[in-house]
């Protein structure tokens, strides 16, 4: 045999070099994954806290919509257990009570800024992004420290956390980490040159505490927003969450002050009722500053700027509403049909006869009997129809104990065929728009829990 030469004999073997780059990844990886606890702390005193401070720090609570996500329907506020649906399985709310053994009765309030700005555990673990601290670590010293102060002065709830369910391998929490290294962008909102005061409040509101676009912005793969697509439309508890910018499929344009009015009540003259976990958000937007809202409103609205063929569509829009019958309506753009289609529209219009034209023909007003006219409803211009399947079944209602419109469910009385061809129908009729694509999987996707 041959005698290796002294170059042969230098090189290590792959396999040593595989295993040493192994070793240096799993080193790396430890080291983004761990973090150290911060020590317990005894549950700080109502008293030690401002009266100014916990006010504003409820308002705070409710433009983050704090409650809507740690209070569950049959439990006490801020307790957690909330089933949060992710494409990656349940991932259940925790418990934000001063309890000292099951909240966060023994965070500092540096352990609470650190969960807030760079989504770390009390005890060092890594929290889920499906709490939106990649918006929450926007916001300021100040703002953190009084949310911190309303929160430790709720009535503590002892409840220990749900165990998540999540799909193998995405329960090892250290793999967080490594979302982090890539989606999330630590630091507190740096205000824009150039833009005013209530500009700049608004964008920080928007993109930091109220976390707009979890909603409204569609995710990639690994559950991250597509930034570049922000607030194009995206969705939430089975919803579709309409755009916000440019491509907003609002039939009608949105004013500032509308939509200040909207965010805070859930209604404004020209447009639909907040329906689906909107209405959880315009409910506790109406315990926020008034001035706060209307910040957001305007950061919004320019965002959205004029949405392409606005005006065009705002004006056919209210052309086919003032028909006063959405039988009236004679579809512009639409080709003619024949055969199944036909028989479907036909199905749609009879049903609509029946179930909707009572009220909504009517027009909105003062009676119990009016709603807004459909060729004016966001639903039915949504290049998705899962809300509007959703509101046709579901119905709207409002908050427990509170009053408002609301509009019946129909889930007991039509069935799937039905709605479809409702669907049909109003998307001719009342949208002057093409029929949705693959209707039967978003009536099963809309079935889904």
């Amino acid at each position: 045999m041959q005698a290796r030469t002294a170059n042969e004999r230098r090189k290590p073997p792959l396999l040593l070099i595989a295993g040493l780059l192994f070793l240096l990844a799993m080193v790396a990886a430890f080291a983004l994954a761990w973090h150290p606890a911060i020590a317990p702390v005894a549950t700080p005193a109502h008293d030690s806290f401002d009266s100014k401070r916990l006010a504003r720090g409820r308002q705070l609570a409710a433009i983050g919509n704090c409650a809507g996500c740690h209070s569950a329907p049959d439990g006490k506020p801020y307790a957690g257990s909330v089933a949060i649906a992710t494409p990656f399985g349940i991932i259940y709310s925790t418990n934000i009570t001063p309890d000292a053994d099951t909240g966060i009765g023994a965070w500092s309030e540096q352990a609470f800024r650190r969960a807030l700005r760079e989504g770390v555990s009390r005890d060092g673990h890594l929290l889920y992004p499906a709490f939106p601290y990649d918006h929450y670590t926007r916001l300021s010293e100040e703002d953190i420290g009084m949310l911190y102060a309303f929160l430790m002065t709720r009535e503590p709830v002892r409840e220990a956390a749900h165990g998540n369910r999540l799909r193998f391998p995405l329960g090892f929490r250290p793999l967080v980490a490594g979302w982090n290294l890539l989606y999330l962008d630590k630091g507190p909102y740096r205000p824009v040159a150039g833009q005013s005061a209530e500009w700049n409040r608004g964008a920080y509101l928007t993109e930091g505490l109220g976390h707009c676009s979890a909603c409204h912005t569609p995710r990639n793969a690994l559950g991250a927003e597509r930034k570049r697509a922000y607030l194009g439309g995206g969705q939430a508890e089975g919803w579709y969450a309409p755009a916000l910018n440019a491509d907003s499929p609002s039939p009608q344009p949105w004013t500032v002050d509308e939509l200040s009015a909207y965010l805070r009540t859930g209604i404004s003259a020209r447009h639909a009722i907040a329906a689906g976990p909107m209405q959880d958000v315009v409910h506790t937007l109406s315990h926020a500053e008034e001035n706060d809202v209307r910040a957001i409103a305007a950061y919004i609205k320019s965002v959205q700027g004029e949405p392409a063929g606005q005006r065009q569509r705002a004006a056919a829009s209210l052309q086919r509403a003032s028909l006063g019958s959405l039988a009236a309506v004679r579809p512009s753009g639409q080709a003619p049909v024949a055969g199944e289609e036909q028989r479907l529209l036909y199905l749609g219009e009879s049903v609509y006869a029946g179930a909707c034209a009572g009220c909504h023909d009517a027009g909105r007003g003062i009676g119990s009997s009016a709603a807004l006219r459909l060729p004016l409803a966001v639903a039915v211009y949504d290049p998705d129809p899962r809300s509007l399947i959703r509101i046709i079944r579901e119905g709207i209602m409002p908050a427990p104990g509170e009053t408002g419109r609301w509009m019946p469910g129909f889930a007991g009385a039509l069935t799937d065929e039905q709605i479809t061809a409702l669907l049909a129908y109003l998307r001719r009729h009342a949208a002057d728009l093409a029929p949705w694509p693959d209707v039967a999987a978003a009536l099963k996707e809309a079935s889904s829990p």
